[in-house]
């Protein structure tokens, strides 16, 4: 078996065990589940588990850390189908929630779960949230020079304030089971609002 196999089977072996505490901790909450749920779920033996994640908090990280990368390479994808930096903005928090409602569990787990998490609390510093963040920042920025956004405009606190809208919004969402609005319809709402705030 040459080295390519060995890795190709490495990382499918890492994302198994990935996808199967995805399911666990999102079922059973991250304080009460323990590795040996995981290893499990994913149909390994428990040693295995340490072979790729040093503890139940890295392999938490780890989660958040993979979905975070793939949302910013696809919302970069997502937005770039619009010129103007108002429309990019509206297509931002649609894709947020369609990425929440498509994938619950994953949501729960990074939005609940990881907050539960001293390690991450605490020790982590969360870069991947940064950059996806900064997306936002940047088309705000954009948007002022390109004269349709205020000029008097703080892009580092419009981007937290649009960020937060968003992220409690899906919170009360995977809360609660029978939310008395859709994501998208919520998506929308919070786009237009922010918009017309920021329109020039």
């Amino acid at each position: 078996m040459n080295d390519h196999s060995v890795s190709a089977r490495k990382r499918d072996k890492r994302r198994q065990i990935l996808e199967a505490a995805v399911g666990v901790f999102a079922k059973q909450g991250f304080h009460k589940s323990r590795v040996s749920d995981v290893a499990r779920a994913a149909e390994v033996a428990d040693g295995t588990i340490y072979l790729y994640f040093k503890s139940k908090d890295d392999i938490l990280i780890s989660i958040f850390e993979e979905t975070m990368a793939d949302m910013i390479e696809r919302v970069q994808l997502a937005i770039e189908s619009h010129s103007d930096p108002l429309d990019q903005l509206r297509e931002f928090a649609l894709f947020h929630m369609r990425n929440v409602e498509e994938h619950r569990d994953v949501a729960k787990v990074l939005q609940v779960e990881l907050r539960l998490s001293s390690t991450f609390m605490k020790e982590y510093k969360p870069t991947r949230l940064q950059q996806y963040m900064d997306i936002i920042g940047r088309l705000i920025s954009e948007g002022k020079e390109a004269g349709v956004i205020r000029a008097d405009v703080n892009p580092i606190i419009a981007r937290r304030a649009f960020f937060g809208a968003l992220d409690e919004i899906a919170m009360q969402w995977i809360l609660t089971p029978n939310a008395r609005y859709g994501l998208n319809e919520s998506a929308e709402q919070i786009a237009e609002l922010f918009v017309r705030g920021l329109q020039s």
